[in-house]
């Protein structure tokens, strides 16, 4: 690659707990010689996705070019936050070959897409395309994400609600802005199931376009960098809900840091985070814990009601062995309720 060559970026976008965090470490870890970058946003307060990415033991994608950005969504601080981001990451020597941005689950790609005509670097980079990830188990049970039975309970029964569900309008203009869909979780998916979560995504897809199915994340990278669309000089084409709207918020949601005592039993620890989709409008926990005489960090996941764990690396020598887990969920979380749960 030449200086003078613009950089090909990839966004993916893709609900709580859709499976982007695991896709891209997936890539990460076999990107058999191209130098990669990552921009991670996330939703909270806590580098909980820019951590397990570290883990990704690519040498072609060191710790050094991983950017992550918190407090806020990317779409929003296109200035503040994601111009500095790219000048930090195109300065560096070697040069890098592609660029993954992880934007947070809450982010409308289209305003970040826009971005690229910036002067500031549209020179510079282009969008190679838009992916977005969804949860194909979540899509089988007729949901885009998580278990929302509590707010489909609550509109039902206030009328002042509007129609719209705004977590599937998220999901809607993800998909409106993609150009190509990873429908992931398909280990979880009987054919019946399969066929239901397809009949979903299809159906919400404005135009036609790819839709590749894997489990856990384990998509050929391949199939996923190198598109070469140039999304940012078709976005305009690309109808969303929020296109009349000069700004946007997320007043819908809610999201704090937990931090975890030492874990006895990694078995209990999802028990009682099962639990909290159940008595709370929790959508997403994520993060780590330390488990008793056990030299590995666990690293903890769950959309809803749905959990998974498992030890990513050892705990360094000099490594403070505080757990930690972020938790999102809708507004008006009872968090003193979520955290003493949390604690046991």
């Amino acid at each position: 690659m030449t200086s003078l060559a613009r950089v090909p970026c990839t966004i993916v976008t893709g609900f709580l707990g859709s499976g982007k965090t695991t896709l891209i470490r997936h890539v990460l870890a076999n990107a058999n010689g191209r130098r990669l970058a990552v921009i991670v946003n996330e939703f909270g307060d806590e580098g909980i996705d820019g951590e397990i990415l570290k883990g990704c033991g690519d040498s072609n994608c060191s710790e050094e070019n991983i950017v992550e950005l918190a407090n806020g969504c990317l779409c929003c601080t296109v200035a503040d936050e994601f111009v500095p981001a790219l000048d930090e990451i195109l300065a560096r020597k070697p040069e890098v070959d592609h660029i993954v941005i992880e934007t947070s689950g809450l982010a409308l790609p289209k305003p970040l897409v826009q971005a690229f005509h910036w002067p500031a670097i549209k020179s510079r980079v282009t969008v190679d395309g838009v992916v977005a990830v969804v949860d194909g188990a979540a899509l089988a049970d007729g949901q885009v994400s998580a278990d929302l039975e509590a707010l489909a309970t609550q509109r039902a029964a206030d009328d002042a609600l509007d129609h719209d569900d705004p977590i599937e309008e998220v999901f809607e203009d993800q998909i409106a802005c993609a150009d190509l869909v990873v429908l992931n979780k398909r280990d979880l998916l009987d054919e019946p199931g399969m066929k239901r979560a397809m009949t979903t995504v299809a159906g919400a897809l404005p135009r036609t376009i790819g839709i590749v199915t894997v489990a856990e994340g384990k998509v050929d990278p391949g199939a996923l960098l190198g598109l070469g669309v140039g999304t940012e000089n078709d976005i305009e084409n690309r109808m969303t809900h929020h296109d009349a709207e000069a700004d946007h918020d997320h007043d819908d949601f809610d999201s704090f840091v937990v931090p975890l005592g030492e874990v006895g039993d990694p078995a209990t620890l999802a028990a009682r985070i099962t639990a909290l989709a159940e008595t709370h409008n929790v959508l997403r926990v994520k993060g780590f814990a330390s488990v008793a005489g056990k030299p590995m960090r666990l690293l903890v996941q769950a959309v809803g009601p749905r959990v998974s764990h498992y030890y990513d690396r050892a705990w360094g020598p000099s490594e403070d062995r505080q757990g930690s887990v972020v938790v999102i969920g809708l507004k008006g979380l009872d968090r003193d309720a979520v955290t003493k749960s949390l604690a046991g």
